[in-house]
């Protein structure tokens, strides 16, 4: 249930290991485009066993869900509000299965969840075919991959499983286990949930620390990158690198899960959050004070190039993408200044207007680099242009 970032993936994984497969969307663009054998995400060397699966009829796509034997839930878990966590996807999917589960089927939620949904869902399973109570198998088990090497990771990498008793951990271990080469932790739901939770929040605190000093750093005079490259030469120092913010629907989403519901216990994980997302606005006000400071000495409006949109390098994911929210803020305050955005990775967007990565950048006055893609790493230090950059690509 679901064909996003992780849910076709992993059909199209499951499929190549000789699972029969139906991956169900509501989007019915991507259910054409899935069984015509195109990926509607970037992944590389993906699409070519798209290809494979569909033509050999181990993949077929579907905007209903069919008969099964195992049934996972694959959709987001944005939040709402106030960082409240939504799990209405997961309930919607959850519900659109149920006419369809029979004795001794598996049922998995993968979403990434707060504590106590696959308990809740279960109860929203049993309520409405109460003569399945303890004769389904019904767990939670987390993905935790990287995009853009989700081929590897989907089969290497460890997964945590938790069930609801100890039968639905071991069913739900058999399944993966056709397809899984990392090794299978057992466990609880609840423990399993948390786990996914932690994880993130754990990458968030980190992310957090090295944004923090490259405030500090810039305040100070000093070059942030060469500051992190000395102090990571301690043995027991690892500090990341800072960037414009955090994006993605996991490292940016994920810590609301447990503040949410532990606001008085969550101090570090919620200052964290508060950090990241304060680094994004402190980028925006950086590029509206040069545009500012261009004008005042050249007595013209600056020509801006806006480098990257996605949330991370070399994918086309722009979820919770920090650099699209100060992309956006530069425009809503450049009074008609140029704002030229790029992203390498998306053909076109429905709001920006987006320009070539070279064009840009040999056209622009001010170059802000919010992402580091590959393609920008190839672009010369030029001294006749007002350079921002944020993520590191020349690590000034």
């Amino acid at each position: 249930m679901g064909l996003g970032y992780i849910g076709l993936p992993t059909a199209i994984i499951a499929a190549k290991h000789g699972v029969d497969i139906v991956g169900v969307d509501i989007n019915p663009s991507v259910v054409e485009q899935t069984n015509a054998g195109h990926l509607h995400i970037i992944e590389p060397g993906m699409e070519e066993m798209l290809q494979d699966v569909v033509k050999s009829g181990k993949l077929h796509a579907s905007t209903s869900p069919e008969v099964a034997d195992a049934y996972f839930m694959v959709v987001p878990t944005p939040f709402k509000g106030d960082h409240e966590p939504d799990v209405s996807y997961v309930e919607a999917a959850t519900r659109a299965v149920i006419p369809f589960l029979k004795e001794g089927d598996l049922y998995v939620i993968e979403s990434t969840s707060p504590i106590g949904t696959t308990e809740m869902m279960a109860n929203i399973i049993y309520n409405e075919r109460p003569e399945l109570k303890d004769k389904i198998f019904i767990a939670y088990c987390p993905e935790r991959v990287l995009p853009g090497n989700v081929i590897y990771e989907l089969v290497h990498n460890d997964r945590v499983i938790g069930g609801l008793n100890s039968a639905s951990t071991e069913k739900a271990i058999e399944f993966y286990s056709q397809f899984v080469k990392g090794t299978l932790h057992k466990t609880n739901a609840r423990t399993a949930e948390m786990c996914k939770l932690t994880e993130n929040s754990s990458r968030d605190v980190q992310i957090a620390f090295a944004n923090e000093l490259s405030l500090i750093c810039d305040k100070a005079g000093i070059n942030v990158w060469e500051l992190i490259n000395l102090a990571n030469k301690h043995p027991r120092v690892n500090i990341l690198q800072p960037g414009c913010g955090v994006g993605g629907h996991c490292i940016a989403v994920d810590p609301y899960f447990i503040t949410a519901d532990f606001p008085a216990e969550s101090k570090l994980i919620s200052d964290a959050r508060e950090i990241n997302n304060y680094k994004a606005f402190w980028c925006a006000e950086k590029v509206k004070n040069a545009m500012l400071e261009f004008e005042l000495k050249h007595h013209r409006k600056p020509v801006v190039a806006m480098m990257g949109l996605a949330f991370k390098p070399n994918i086309d994911d722009l979820r919770e993408s920090p650099a699209k929210h100060i992309v956006a803020k530069v425009m809503q305050s450049c009074n008609n200044a140029e704002i030229l955005v790029v992203e390498p990775n998306v053909k076109e967007h429905n709001v920006f207007k987006l320009t070539d990565y070279k064009d840009a950048y040999e056209n622009a006055d001010i170059v802000v680099f919010l992402t580091a893609h590959d393609p920008f790493r190839t672009l010369p230090w030029r001294e006749d242009k007002v350079i921002l950059d944020f993520c590191g690509i020349y690590k000034k």
